[in-house]
């Protein structure tokens, strides 16, 4: 009894791990109102960046400021996308629209004002910043300091390959 408690134990852990790789399917809305899956926004043909971002977090801003510096070359050089999600709630994504016009950044902007993929994730904390290929979680990182998309960037490139 107790092997094949250890036995099945150990199957679900490793279905654990191998369920947490996959994107998960979460509708979000677009800056226009429109409902789109995120697993169907991603690209196709190479590595998306997911950013969970929000309009009060520092962190969050400086990282994709940050990225969005030299975020052209990445995609001249590996054809990476980068989709930012913005966790506002409902009283503070009517900020959203006016910090992306003011910041001039290029990135597919989604909103996820219920963190419906925040909880999905299992994020405790923004910025999260995930690397994902074909559906898949590659790379997972949490947090902002200066250099951290220097990192980044390396993961980008050993994933486009």
């Amino acid at each position: 009894m107790k092997k094949l408690f250890i036995s099945l134990s150990l199957i679900f852990y490793c279905f654990t791990i191998t369920a947490q790789n996959d994107l998960p399917s979460v509708d979000l809305k677009t800056l226009e109102g429109k409902s789109v899956s995120i697993d169907n926004v991603t690209n196709k043909d190479g590595v998306t960046i997911i950013s969970l971002w929000a309009t009060w977090c520092v962190p969050c801003l400086k990282e994709l400021d940050a990225i969005n510096d030299i975020y052209e070359e990445w995609q001249d050089e590996t054809n990476v996308e980068l989709i930012a999600v913005s966790v506002d709630d409902s009283r503070t994504a009517k900020r959203v629209k006016s910090m992306i016009n003011g910041k001039g950044w290029e990135y597919t902007i989604l909103l996820d004002t219920n963190s419906d993929l925040k909880r999905a994730l299992n994020a405790s904390s923004i910025p999260l910043t995930i690397l994902v290929k074909n559906n898949k979680i590659v790379y997972e990182h949490s947090g902002y300091s200066p250099g951290a998309e220097l990192e980044l960037y390396e993961k980008i490139k050993e994933h486009s390959k």
